[in-house]
């Protein structure tokens, strides 16, 4: 799913747009012990609670692609009799009035989600019908394509309030406040099936992690039976092996600084696309060699770049550089640039070793003081 597709289902959440059927949930403790559950129709709600809900299922659908939204792809086997993706399909099409799929739906999680304290697991589902849109892309209420059947799971942690003092009208007085167990905003979740070019797809699922680096291999992999992907810290480690290991004691300043260039180069001609660039092995080998890696270098890549991320994985560029800075570390120094002035720092030799040159105009802020760069006899020279 690409980011306008995404923001076409988060545009339901809203009291206007509710294609909400029904609603269920499975309170679980530290133990992972079932404390309560429920289950009703959405629209019985107190409008009040709509509006919680709303904003957790929109969490769940925050981010950014690649890093907290990832798309998943179910495998043949998943599908067959028995799979993970054949049973979620069941779940989706009991439209959640199976008190045995729900349960079983809830034990799965709970056998594989190691989190250790309290959370809320929170499933819906909802049945959307696809506005048609015409040839000026506007959409045509009236003439719909599809209805889009899904269901979508967020599992939220659930903590107590924090202590302190709370102000009693009645009493006009203040006391210490009750502390209560709050739902949190959701850690990860899952909408199924996938709504690739506004249209169903029962062989892709989107999945959610709050923190990009804690997906929860074991969830994936018991619970949705897909391939475990790569992290976006995973892929620019990855990625930094594949240069590191490409170049061997060649990996220059200028080739690495190359690469950082090109890369957010592609960025910025693709930045209007909803899709984000993705690199696969063929892509990073040109990638390499457009940066000036030569030809022999590149004769042992097919196999480095398998070895490192797979070999029907792909990297994303967003993942693998950084648009916003371009920094150089030493043990002692670190220099940050914007990363559309590399040109402003070179390697040189200066007085028989190796240095990093910054070019600079005569001014200068150290730690917020407006200095000059001139030394004093050049200083003397312009008043002469």
């Amino acid at each position: 799913m690409n980011k306008k597709e995404i923001s076409e289902i988060k545009k339901q959440f809203t009291p206007s747009n509710c294609a909400i059927t029904r609603i269920c949930g499975c309170y679980v403790n530290g133990e992972k012990e079932k404390k309560a559950s429920f289950k009703q129709a959405f629209l019985s709600l107190p409008e009040e609670e709509m509006f919680k809900y709303f904003d957790i299922f929109r969490k769940s659908l925050s981010g950014t692609i690649g890093k907290n939204l990832i798309n998943m792809e179910f495998p043949l086997d998943s599908e067959m009799d028995g799979g993970t993706q054949e049973f979620l399909l069941k779940l989706r099409n009991s439209r959640l009035t199976d008190d045995v799929l729900l349960d079983t739906f809830y034990d799965r999680i709970i056998e594989s989600y190691d989190y250790g304290e309290h959370y809320l697991i929170l499933l819906i589902h909802a049945a959307y019908d696809v506005p048609g849109k015409s040839s000026d892309n506007e959409e045509m209420f009236d003439a719909s394509d599809e209805v889009y059947d899904y269901i979508l799971c967020t599992i939220c942690p659930v903590n107590l309030s924090k202590p302190g003092l709370s102000y009693d009208v009645e009493l006009n007085s203040f006391h210490e406040r009750i502390r209560d167990w709050i739902v949190e905003m959701p850690d990860l979740g899952f909408l199924f099936p996938a709504f690739n070019d506004r249209s169903t797809d029962l062989h892709q699922t989107l999945y959610y992690a709050r923190k990009p680096e804690e997906l929860h291999f074991e969830l994936i992999d018991h619970l949705l039976g897909c391939r475990i992907p790569l992290s976006a810290g995973s892929q620019k480690e990855t990625f930094h092996t594949l240069i590191e290991e490409t170049l061997g004691e060649e990996c220059s300043y200028d080739i690495v600084r190359n690469i950082h260039e090109n890369l957010n180069e592609l960025i910025e001609e693709q930045k209007e696309s909803p899709v984000p660039v993705e690199l696969d092995k063929e892509e990073v080998k040109y990638l390499f060699a457009k940066s000036g890696i030569q030809e022999e270098k590149l004769e042992n890549f097919d196999k480095q770049y398998e070895a490192a991320a797979g070999e029907q994985s792909t990297l994303l560029a967003t993942n693998i550089t950084n648009t916003r800075s371009f920094e150089i570390k030493t043990p002692d120094v670190i220099v940050k640039v914007n990363p559309e002035r590399t040109d402003l720092v070179e390697v040189m030799t200066v007085n028989g070793r190796r240095c990093l040159v910054i070019g600079v105009d005569d001014h200068v802020e150290i730690n917020g003081i407006s200095a000059k760069t001139m030394l004093r006899e050049e200083i003397n020279e312009e008043f002469e």
